[in-house]
């Protein structure tokens, strides 16, 4: 699974013009963005309207934009309670959440979501402060039965020294940048890295 997320700022057309282009490349598009409700509903709008797959979109905490749109997927902040309430009234809705330890893995397995993000797996410009997560925090991640997608400074450059067992990847700065050819190529090298 790759999962682009959109930089934290106000979207617009030209980022349209970009997603549209990477769309065929990507599994899920995380838009996560600081735009008002009116705002955000008119990206969607505007990026359904340009016949991005609907099925493609992952909101981010927004449930009001996912029931306006009928979209199918939502993401939500670490060991937020609303995500497991979500998901036990909407089973057929696909609810992820990002995570950051073995224990908020552990939880959102139990409260039956459908896969998580996991990180920061390498340094990254957005966590400058923080250290990535040890080996052995990435391992205990691992462990359980629930899809975890890695997140946070994956690149051409880092993707042969991810650790095997990650379900795909999520990252903000590689997506926005790159063309369909990188993200293809990059594919290829995660599925001959993971596979070894």
């Amino acid at each position: 699974m790759f999962i682009a997320i959109t930089h934290y700022k106000s979207l617009d057309s030209k980022d349209i013009n970009h997603f549209m282009s990477i769309a065929p490349h990507i599994d899920y598009l995380l838009i996560r963005t600081p735009m008002s409700y009116s705002e955000s509903a008119a990206f969607v709008d505007n990026l359904i309207r340009s016949e991005f797959p609907r099925n493609k979109i992952l909101i981010h905490t927004r449930t009001d934009l996912l029931e306006e749109f009928g979209l199918s997927a939502i993401h939500f902040r670490e060991n937020d309670e609303n995500a497991f309430d979500y998901k036990k009234r909407h089973p057929e809705v696909s609810v992820s959440m990002s995570t950051h330890s073995a224990l908020s893995v552990k939880n959102a397995q139990s409260n039956g979501l459908d896969f998580v993000l996991f990180g920061h797996i390498f340094e990254t410009a957005s966590k400058r402060d923080r250290p990535p997560r040890r080996e052995q925090e990435v391992a205990d991640a691992l462990s359980f039965d629930i899809p975890v997608i890695a997140l946070g400074g994956i690149n051409d450059r880092t993707i042969h020294e991810l650790p095997g067992g990650f379900s795909g990847i999520a990252a903000i700065s590689f997506f926005l940048n790159a063309n369909p050819l990188m993200i293809e190529t990059l594919r290829k090298e995660w599925k001959g890295s993971n596979s070894t």
